[in-house]
């Protein structure tokens, strides 16, 4: 635990995971299996990128006995998470032929909407991770260990075979690792590093939308960093090709684990040279100049426009509230 104020990070959504992730142990399978057999192990779900919820009197329950888990039908794939003071957590990939979809999805929704069902288990939700946390219907820590699961299986439901050689690869190391017996390759899992910036000038900071966004909503810019790149370098880019707004000066300030599939988004502050913004539109609704007394708005929802600060979920919201409050490089 942190002895002083906590970082940024550690105020981000999906950042709180404080389990022991036992990394010296996890290639010892006798240690691992009898971790997974033990009374006080508990299981975390995944079907499809969706966690499993149980719905209980008391509200859905994240967490699962094992015997609750060989219930719901064939797992896939199991990984260790870590453990606590008190449990141990392991997290499981429900095949996908346990699943029903019910409707189709509505692919420019910031939420996923298709309904997801396990035949027979009306007591089973399969909710979006995203709308999990905008409702607050789980302890912090459980969103932070179902990020964690979430990236961990997704990695592993694309990633069954080879890159070198095409051959079927086999989970090794806790769920850390993939091995292919074939070619004795050995394949870890990938975390995609996203730059989130707020480029600001006086005054003023910029900010953009696109259209899946909620209505009215505004947030920072952000994209891929690309081979070659230092986190600078990406932060200058991005905002130039999306608004056309140079940069000069570039500043950390926070990151945040992003499991849509498994990214790491870098919170950069950004000290804008240029005024005149060019939106790419295929990027980018709009984008446009707040002043830092129209993000107050924001923040307190009375924008005269009905303009919106991101959810407290997102970095974004995290990164343009500190910036508000003057607690970011002032360039």
């Amino acid at each position: 635990m942190l002895k002083h104020r906590p970082e940024p990070s550690a105020l981000t959504g999906y950042a709180l995971n404080p389990l022991d992730r036992f990394s010296a142990k996890r290639d010892d399978p006798a240690f691992l299996a009898a971790l997974a057999q033990a009374p006080e192990t508990l299981w975390y779900v995944i079907g499809k990128d969706r966690p499993a919820l149980k719905i209980t009197e008391s509200g859905p329950q994240a967490l699962f006995t094992g015997e609750e888990v060989a219930a719901l039908g064939r797992i896939r794939e199991s990984v260790l998470l870590g453990r606590d003071d008190t449990h141990t957590y392991f997290a499981g990939l429900l095949d996908d032929g346990v699943i029903v979809t019910r409707e189709a999805a509505d692919e420019g929704a910031f939420v996923e909407t298709n309904q997801l069902v396990i035949p027979g288990r009306p007591d089973i939700l399969l909710k979006d991770l995203r709308a999990i946390i905008m409702e607050s219907s789980l302890p912090a820590h459980q969103i932070g260990a179902l990020g964690h699961a979430k990236s961990l299986l997704s990695w592993h439901a694309r990633h069954r075979f080879c890159s070198m050689c095409g051959a079927r690869t086999e989970l090794a190391s806790g769920g850390y690792r993939r091995d292919c017996k074939a070619c004795g390759a050995q394949h870890f899992p990938r975390t995609d590093p996203v730059v989130i910036m707020l480029a600001v000038r006086g005054e003023d900071c910029l900010l953009g939308r696109q259209p899946r966004f909620n209505k009215g909503m505004y947030s920072a810019l952000a994209g891929f960093l690309e081979p070659g790149e230092t986190i600078e370098s990406a932060v200058r880019r991005e905002i130039l090709e999306e608004s056309a707004i140079k940069v000069d000066r570039v500043a950390y300030h926070a990151s945040q684990p992003w499991p849509f599939p498994s990214s790491i988004m870098i919170g950069c502050i950004a000290e804008a040279v240029s005024s005149q913004i060019e939106i790419d539109r295929t990027e980018l609704e709009d984008c446009r100049w707040f002043s830092r007394t129209e993000v107050e708005t924001m923040f307190a929802r009375t924008h005269s426009a009905g303009f919106l600060a991101p959810n407290p979920a997102a970095i974004a919201h995290h990164l343009l509230y500190a910036w508000m409050r003057r607690e970011t490089p002032q360039f």
